[in-house]
């Protein structure tokens, strides 16, 4: 038991066991991969380029925002290696390490060193605070352009036509969307955060 004062009142609360917290730590990284999963299956192609758009980042982003840098890149190894080995949880069904492989391989790299960069920096925010918002969105554009980086490179040694063309099919169509992802997942974020925060049930 450990004691936590609540408004001038001393309240005894039972303490989480290395156990207990090991069981919701794994539920929260098997959660996580498996929205990412989800918003894989969200698929629009894209006559004009072989990358499609997804919901996949806004789970990548809010997987390092819950969990934290270790936990939210954990999550994201764990829904690549899960694809890897056979279950369909790439974009439009799509599973194997040949799909990994193939042009949108960078980017799904990329989730991982995402995730971690995000919950590295979102780290110890003040919520409250008036500059929460301006700086959790800059925190999760850092996190979309750590998506971009590998996947425009490999995309281009891929494809062969140089980092040019790859910036012009694998990045700028996606930009409004991904904006609006970002704005959507620090929006939520910080209403979940400012609600358990206050001790309120989401």
């Amino acid at each position: 038991m450990y004691r936590l004062v609540e408004r001038g009142t001393v309240i005894a609360v039972p303490r989480q066991t290395g156990v207990e917290e090991g069981l919701r730590s794994l539920a929260l990284v098997m959660g996580f991969a498996l929205l990412t999963a989800l918003g894989a299956q969200v698929r629009i192609p894209l006559p004009f380029t072989p990358v499609p758009l997804t919901l996949q980042t806004f789970f990548v982003l809010l997987s390092g925002l819950a969990l934290g840098a270790n936990l939210g890149a954990t999550a994201q190894l764990v829904y690549l290696s899960l694809g890897v080995l056979g279950a369909p949880f790439f974009a439009g069904g799509a599973l194997g390490l040949a799909y990994l492989l193939g042009p949108t391989g960078g980017y799904l790299v990329g989730f991982v060193a995402s995730a971690w960069l995000v919950g590295r920096l979102a780290r110890g925010i003040d919520v409250w605070s008036g500059r929460a918002p301006p700086t959790m969105l800059t925190i999760l554009a850092l996190g979309s352009v750590v998506v971009y980086l590998p996947g425009v490179f490999w995309l281009a040694w891929l494809t062969g036509k140089g980092p040019w063309p790859a910036l012009l099919a694998g990045v700028l169509p996606f930009l409004p969307g991904d904006a609006l992802k970002t704005v959507l997942a620090a929006t939520l974020w910080l209403r979940l955060a400012r609600r358990s925060s206050l001790g309120i049930s989401a």
